[in-house]
């Protein structure tokens, strides 16, 4: 597509939860045509084929790539599959918008990166929650000054049984990279850094624990402890934390669990402490809009000023952009460079928890 005008033709790897967000996003965008739909569950493809008017659908991802009428294609697969199905889709001519996290290693985001520069194509991901309006209006009043130079962060998001089905691929780190760091932990890392202006990550210590999961407890399909897991199908983390040294001085603080003993439900949120001001936002149960308060001093008297927000757009802001970055022309600047350089992160933190020190970035070989 070279054409700002022409009219975007565009297909979706994957019939989950995040695919179907994805479609419905093109769905709404003018100038865009859903022209495919790949996913092995196929009473779920036809049924999203007929809601959307797509005549080719099919099983195999393969297969849509090779038709050659994509001009971008959306990939939102387990994480082991976006790097092999990214390239293909890159070295076919298409632009991807890739779901997070970029891939399941540092070494597989960077072979995505350079396929996008080889191919000359935008590669995108999507991480849908700085498009929250809590994280939106956060982010204004921190460039607003109203915090001064922010030092601290903590960011976390807790479950106490969020295991995405124990046994799945989420639980296996051949397939899925890791557990909540790579997978939830990502949001979190993503956000702050986006709040804090994108400082670079110079050194992790980070732990993680494996000791909730792999007994049997914390699967959100169960309400109880149901025994012990077998290895192979739970290989990975179920908490994680991580404390991180920026390049401006800054400190960032990551927590992510899938399974502990806390209160039931979701939380994720972030602390911020700067020069002139404080900032806490809480979300529960994946609210709409979270708990913002915003913390400031008159003449020695603190003040708490609670913000209000709207409801993000989530994925409709990110394929609207996506979307914008293939209409702009300028390929080359949306290379998926920055996505790669979180999964560099997450590799030293995890590097960090085995070996059981510091890692500092970037990594050597």
């Amino acid at each position: 597509m070279t054409d700002a005008g022409a009219v975007l033709r565009v297909g979706v790897i994957g019939v989950g939860w995040a695919g179907q967000q994805h479609l419905a996003a093109y769905h709404s965008l003018p100038g865009v045509r859903i022209a495919g739909i790949a996913g092995l569950e196929e009473p779920v493809r036809a049924a999203l084929a007929a809601q959307y008017g797509v005549e080719r659908h099919v099983a195999q991802w393969e297969e849509l790539l090779d038709g050659g009428d994509l001009d971008a294609v959306s990939v939102a697969v387990p994480t082991f599959l976006h790097a092999p199905i990214a390239i293909a889709a890159l070295e076919h001519g298409m632009h991807v918008l890739a779901e997070k996290p970029i891939a399941r290693t540092g070494a597989e985001a960077d072979s995505m990166v350079r396929a996008a520069r080889t191919a000359g194509r935008v590669l995108d991901v999507a991480f849908n929650h700085r498009q929250r309006g809590d994280i939106q209006e956060l982010k204004g009043a921190i460039d607003g000054g109203r915090l001064g130079r922010p030092y601290y962060a903590k960011a976390w998001w807790l479950r106490r049984t969020g295991i995405p089905t124990l046994g799945s691929w989420f639980t296996r780190a051949e397939l899925a990279g890791g557990g909540p760091l790579v997978d939830i932990g990502v949001h979190v890392l993503d956000y702050s850094l986006f709040l804090l202006g994108y400082p670079a990550v110079t050194a992790v210590s980070a732990s993680t624990y494996d000791l909730l999961g792999s007994a049997g407890f914390g699967s959100n399909t169960e309400s109880s402890k149901s025994g012990a897991t077998a290895a192979k199908t739970f290989d990975v983390e179920d908490l994680a934390t991580v404390f991180m040294r920026l390049e401006d001085g800054g400190t960032l603080l990551v927590e992510a669990s899938w399974a502990a003993h806390r209160a039931d439900g979701d939380e994720f949120g972030v602390t911020l402490y700067g020069t002139q001001g404080g900032a806490e936002l809480i979300v529960e149960d994946y609210a709409p809009s979270g708990s913002l308060r915003i913390f400031s001093d008159d003449d020695g008297a603190p003040i708490a000023t609670r913000v209000t927000s709207r409801p993000g757009r989530g994925h409709d802001a990110v394929v609207e952009q996506f979307v914008g970055k293939l209409r702009s022309g300028r390929w080359r600047e949306h290379d998926g460079a920055g996505a790669a350089e979180l999964a560099r992160v997450v590799d030293a933190c995890y590097r960090s928890a085995a070996e059981q020190r510091e890692i500092r970035l970037p990594l050597q070989s």
